[in-house]
């Protein structure tokens, strides 16, 4: 029997932030059963640090600079020959979305479609969930220095919780289906309702790993936002811990909501599969920034992924994983051949507890910018807002120009950018990355290493045939891999 396929997508949700993967707060006890039950990836990737390129690269299984979504205003540019909704479609899944797209797809690609849902506004039912969008409005992306003075049922992953489990109880019993739930928390603005609101005090938010002068240290992109933020709202950064507090608030708020969604599914008696992921991370005031914006850190690229479900292992995996791997993914977990252009490996395999091969699962690389030169830290061009007033945009003419490549292994990080200087980082020792040791001379073999395997993964972005589903083989005793293709269009 074909199972039902939940995707559980939360927006700007920072990895590391629950007490399984070692914080101090227990910000998400359900979705920490849920990984301890399944396969947690604790090195798992967003494609790009924005909304629109990751969710397009989760829909294509291709990276941005394939599908060609590079920043948020250009979902309409995607480009692919067909997408996780198609293959569904195929398998006759009946389709159900609720929450915030920001993707390429909308309300007439769905059976049914409860939205769309953004950071401060939703389908309103009442009054009070007017009132409630219009204070999120007048909070302008800030950070509420008190509790959310509405119902918690106001608060929209509340609302879309509701709207999916309506979803879920209209949706054929005898028919698979999609499920995906998509949160716009904890994407600022940053608030949450008591008792979320008082679960953390603010002096007893653990300490972060670096401040403004984490910033001014990178130069760049990282100082020019830094010192924007700066000018807009003056000493924004001394607020910095009851920033972090809400977001933990909002983390536990959402866990609330995931759990009850998880036994409104549990009616549906099909086998199920159940991903759990973000689209990319927040500063959580690493670098004395808030929200995301500038360069490719591990505060930013780093999403949580968990897969569970009949048949999965219960099990932690360390290899280095994409927001790529999800339509490869479904396409093996549903019998579905791969669509044509698809660059991202199926996880499946590794979710029953295969081993994976390092020449496929040793690397893993992110992109950013929108091309062109990449502005000085100095410079003042026209942008999108005003440079007057408290309202920013984190992702603007500045901090998305250039072009940059990522790639991560072990303990290892690289970063080309086209017209700046190279980036090296050990991680272990440096997880902050501000000692930069593309140039070192005691580090000319481990820099050659990671330029190949970067070298070998352009290779892959150029190639528009499916990269295939990692399937194991028995052979001779040994677990083998073999790389399975499916014919393509062009072949037929």
């Amino acid at each position: 029997m074909r199972p039902d396929i939940v995707i559980v997508m939360t927006d700007q949700q920072r990895a590391g932030f629950t007490r399984r993967s070692g914080y101090p707060v227990d910000t998400m006890p359900f979705v920490d059963r849920l990984a301890a039950a399944g396969t947690d990836f604790t090195q798992a990737y967003t494609s790009a640090p924005a909304c629109v390129p990751a969710r397009t690269s989760l829909l294509t299984g291709r990276f941005p600079s394939a599908h060609q979504v590079r920043q948020n205003s250009t979902p309409a540019h995607a480009r692919f020959e067909a997408d996780l909704l198609d293959v569904l479609r195929a398998a006759e899944y009946q389709l159900h979305f609720a929450g915030k797209p920001h993707m390429p797809r909308g309300a007439d690609d769905f059976d049914s479609y409860n939205g769309p849902y953004f950071h401060t506004h939703g389908p309103e039912r009442d009054e009070q969930e007017k009132a409630f969008d219009s204070w999120l409005e007048r909070l302008d992306h800030g950070v509420s220095e008190e509790p959310t003075p509405y119902e918690l049922r106001c608060q929209l992953p509340y609302r879309i919780t509701t709207d999916a489990l309506a979803a879920v109880e209209a949706a054929d019993p005898d028919k698979p289906g999609l499920f995906w739930v998509s949160y716009p928390e904890p994407h600022n603005p940053y608030q949450v309702p008591e008792p979320y609101f008082s679960m953390v005090a603010p002096d007893d938010v653990p300490e972060r790993i670096t401040g403004p002068e984490g910033a001014e240290a990178k130069g760049g992109s990282y100082a020019w936002l830094r010192r924007l933020q700066e000018e807009k709202r003056p000493g924004y950064d001394a607020g910095w811990r009851r920033y972090a507090a809400n977001y933990l608030g909002m983390l536990r708020l959402l866990d609330d909501q995931i759990e009850r969604l998880h036994e409104g599914l549990a009616q549906r008696t099909r086998p199920r599969l159940t991903i759990v992921l973000a689209d990319h991370g927040d500063y959580v005031g690493e670098y004395g920034l808030q929200r995301k914006g500038a360069g490719l850190s591990e505060f930013l690229m780093r999403i949580p992924l968990v897969i569970a479900g009949d048949g999965v292992a219960t099990q932690r995996r360390d290899e280095p994983v994409s927001i790529v791997d999800i339509l490869p993914t479904i396409c093996e977990a549903v019998g579905q051949p791969l669509p044509e252009g698809v660059q991202g490996r199926s996880l499946l395999p590794l979710a029953q507890g295969e081993e994976a091969p390092e020449t496929e699962f040793g690397s893993i690389i992110a992109e950013q910018g929108f091309g062109g030169r990449a502005r000085d830290v100095t410079d003042r061009p026209p942008l999108h807002f005003s440079y007057d007033g408290q309202t920013f945009d984190e992702l603007n003419t500045v901090t998305q120009s250039g072009s940059a490549r990522m790639l991560r292994s072990g303990q290892w990080k690289l970063i080309v950018h086209a017209d700046l200087a190279g980036e090296l980082y050990d991680l272990d020792a440096d997880p902050a990355e501000l000692d930069n040791l593309f140039e070192s001379e005691h580090h000319l073999a481990v820099r050659a290493r990671l330029l190949h395997q970067l070298v070998r993964w352009q290779a892959r972005l150029t190639d528009d045939l499916p990269t295939g589903v990692y399937v194991p083989l028995r052979l001779e005793h040994n677990w083998r891999w073999a790389h399975s293709t499916t014919p393509t269009s062009r072949e037929n």
